[in-house]
């Protein structure tokens, strides 16, 4: 390895890499060669306290009347309770946007009374049989973990026995019947346990949209040019991300696991339909779940479709927007979270750490910084840097988080690189909620096949102290 690094080192001597750090850590790495690696001591010191400046809109926004209405009104539907009256059901996952998205303020990921008390136990345990309705609470929902939703890697067949056809889709937690508003809707959840027992279940908890409006404004030549930059140091890492492309106009998708929503009306209408059952103006009609070929009974279908629509008689001019198009609006006027250096270690821990996550290759995926182009909506969007901690490509990240199931151009093994912003107040990690420790999150990136192997064995050379810093620099964010 160390002759093949000091090759790159002579063909790029006169060359500016702004991933020299890897380079450096490469080198680090052979020089530790033949030692064996400690146990660790460094720990994850937890989400971080102090102020919670999470959940406020950006602060251009503020200095329009008109655009602070748009997000102040998007906000409150976020917040808003759906019953079946106004389109819950027939099958969801939640009742609320604000259920999924609350920690450690709304917009934000799933919540955890563990770390926050005032956000209470998991939504989804408050809900699965509220107004009577007949849900057997599933062993994978518990008071204390995340809010989850369920995907089925394969079909069944009809003896029970997994088919060889993929399957992928999310399969409702829960189904309103029993509910006095569910009129003669008799339909009965997915069968978790049977697909538990065949290892036939993935899942996804929320993903936060904090600064969701910066994403979104970035630039694909920008994101293209990032993917491009120091094609030797990648690729001696092992790392080769890809964009997730839109499958209709070839732009690239940025929101979602894996990258595989496109804009923020995508996101938030196929998540309403999805997750509440909602049925909008981007998704028009009811969803059965994947399995059930003959679609859903007619009895099922309680209201006429889009349940949520643009109001265009609410005055005489203009209409008002659908709840669908308000998220969006909401999500995209929300402000980054703001650094902290209030976290074990001080100022100097997080400056260190931040060096470290760069020396090691970290920010070759987790690219700290990307520019928005131009905006007309707000100048808080236009041409400014996003603070982001991802590449907004998909890679390979290995059997060890593989979740078999496709999305896009987003294979069975690949996921969206995870933007850090606002990591140092999260709970749960990983595209499934897997660990609430960093330092298990962060080892949990390399197995068999991951791009980032070469990095994480860097991660394990470090000195304990180098490894807490990184820690303390993360949580930080």
């Amino acid at each position: 390895m160390s002759s093949y690094f000091a090759a790159v080192s002579l063909s790029n001597r006169n060359t500016r890499l702004r991933g020299a750090p890897l380079f450096l850590a490469c080198l680090l790495l052979s020089s530790f060669a033949g030692l064996s690696i400690a146990q660790s001591t460094a720990h994850d010191p937890g989400p971080r306290a102090g102020t919670i400046d999470s959940g406020q809109p950006l602060a251009s926004v503020f200095q329009n009347p008109t655009i602070l209405e748009y997000f102040t009104d998007g906000q409150a539907r976020f917040n808003e309770t759906d019953e079946v009256s106004n389109g819950l059901g027939p099958r969801f996952n939640s009742n609320s946007c604000a259920s999924c998205h609350a920690q450690p303020a709304l917009g934000g990921s799933s919540p955890s009374a563990s770390a926050f008390p005032n956000l209470g136990p998991n939504p989804q345990t408050q809900i699965f049989n509220l107004q009577g309705a007949r849900n057997t609470l599933p062993s994978f929902i518990t008071a204390d973990g995340p809010v989850r939703e369920a995907r089925f890697k394969f079909f069944l067949n009809s003896n029970g026995s997994l088919s060889s056809s993929p399957d992928g889709g999310v399969h409702d937690l829960f189904v309103i019947s029993g509910r006095p508003d569910a009129g003669s809707c008799n339909i009965a959840q997915p069968n978790f346990a049977q697909n538990l027992a065949l290892n036939n279940i993935i899942f996804r908890i929320p993903t936060p949209v904090f600064g969701a409006g910066l994403i979104e404004n970035i630039p694909d030549e920008a994101i293209i040019a990032n993917m491009n930059a120091n094609p030797l140091i990648k690729r001696a890492a092992g790392i080769s991300g890809h964009p997730n492309r839109n499958g209709n106009d070839g732009t690239i998708s940025r929101f979602g696991w894996k990258a595989q929503n496109k804009s923020l009306e995508i996101f938030s209408g196929e998540a309403y339909n999805v997750e509440m059952g909602v049925t909008n103006e981007m998704f028009m009609n009811e969803r059965p779940n994947p399995d059930e070929a003959a679609g859903l009974p007619a009895n099922c279908k309680l209201n006429p479709t889009p349940e949520d629509a643009t109001n265009m008689a609410a005055t005489q001019t203009v209409g008002v927007p659908s709840d669908a198009v308000a998220f969006a609006m909401f999500m995209r006027l929300l402000a980054p979270p703001t650094p902290s250096s209030t976290v074990p270690g001080g100022a100097s821990s997080i400056s260190n750490g931040r060096n470290v996550f760069s020396l090691v290759g970290c920010t070759l995926c987790h690219t700290p910084t990307l520019t928005t182009g131009p905006s007309k909506l707000t100048p808080g969007l236009s041409n400014v840097s996003a603070n982001l901690y991802s590449d907004l490509l998909v890679h390979n990240m290995g059997t060890g988080l593989a979740d078999g199931v496709s999305q896009g151009g987003a294979g069975n093994d690949e996921f969206r690189t995870a933007p850090l912003w606002g990591l140092g107040q999260r709970v749960f990690f990983l595209h499934d909620g897997r660990t609430s420790d960093l330092l298990q999150a962060i080892k949990a990136h390399a197995s068999s096949g991951s791009e980032a192997n070469t990095v994480i064995g860097l991660f394990n050379r470090l000195s304990q102290q180098q490894q807490q810093d990184l820690l303390n620099f993360l949580r930080s964010l």
